[in-house]
């Protein structure tokens, strides 16, 4: 299943939220959310900076990570950033692929 990382940036309105029912009660939601989606969350921390959350989940497809995060944004309460992670193998794979491509001004 492929992973995606899942960065989230809290509003003032979500802020609040995470005050009241506290960092597990967010991580629970969050894990639902995944779960609903016939996903996994691997991985949920909070942290300092311009990103509040970094979570890393296993989703059945992009299309299914679009959802989450068109689901997260328009709730308001935070703005996600999804990044769609890659084995080593995968980038293996990608790295034997031929593609044609001319940079530009040659």
């Amino acid at each position: 299943m492929p992973k995606f990382l899942i960065q989230a940036m809290y509003t003032l309105e979500g802020t609040k939220g995470v005050m009241k029912e506290g960092g597990t009660g967010r991580r629970n939601a969050v894990e639902q959310a995944i779960k609903g989606m016939g996903g996994k969350l691997d991985a949920f921390y909070f942290a300092f900076g311009q990103t509040d959350v970094f979570l890393i989940a296993d989703l059945p497809d992009a299309v299914s990570a679009a959802a989450v995060s068109l689901a997260v944004n328009s709730a308001g309460g935070a703005k996600t950033i999804t990044v769609p992670l890659m084995s080593p193998e995968e980038m293996d794979a990608a790295s034997k692929k031929s593609v044609q491509y001319r940079a530009p001004g040659r």
